[in-house]
């Protein structure tokens, strides 16, 4: 059955695929209202040395190619971590209708700040926002590569 844990699974092979190519592992897909995958992305960042290569923006740039149309009306983004600020404004402009992330990331907190936004920004109040999706397996994921770099600057 297609749910979100089924969709976050498949979000986590994303950011394995990031992992294997040394990236942060974060991964993301974006899901139509019946259920399909249009789009996936994972962090390039370092391959590609730009900043905004973040999974949420590489697969949203996918899909809008793909669609020929910057508005993602009625789908659903699964991330495995919790959008930046930067990410959550690319969200709320392609009027995407769902977000579903696994891993919460204290450091940057881009949904606790959706709240300031929706006094100022409309579309801000139409997204619905579901956390903690697979958060033990998004989580474990992020420790372990930042384990294994920290051990390597310890080393080196």
């Amino acid at each position: 059955m297609k749910n979100d844990k089924y969709f976050m699974q498949i979000a986590l092979k994303e950011a394995k695929k990031a992992q294997s190519q040394g990236e942060v592992p974060v991964g993301c897909i974006i899901v139509s209202g019946c259920g399909d995958i249009l789009s996936r992305g994972y962090n390039l960042i370092e391959k590609r040395f730009d900043s905004t290569a973040h999974a949420e923006l590489i697969a949203i740039r996918k899909l809008s190619k793909k669609i020929k149309s910057w508005r993602l009306d009625g789908t659903a983004l699964y991330t495995t971590l919790q959008p930046c600020l930067m990410c959550m404004g690319a969200i709320l402009n392609s009027r995407i209708a769902k977000l579903v992330y696994g891993a919460e990331d204290p450091t940057l907190q881009g949904t606790e700040n959706l709240y300031k936004l929706q006094t100022i920004y409309p579309a801000a109040c139409k997204l619905e926002i579901i956390n903690n999706i697979l958060r033990d397996d998004c989580s474990r994921i992020l420790k372990s590569f930042f384990h294994t770099i920290r051990k390597k600057d310890v080393t080196s």
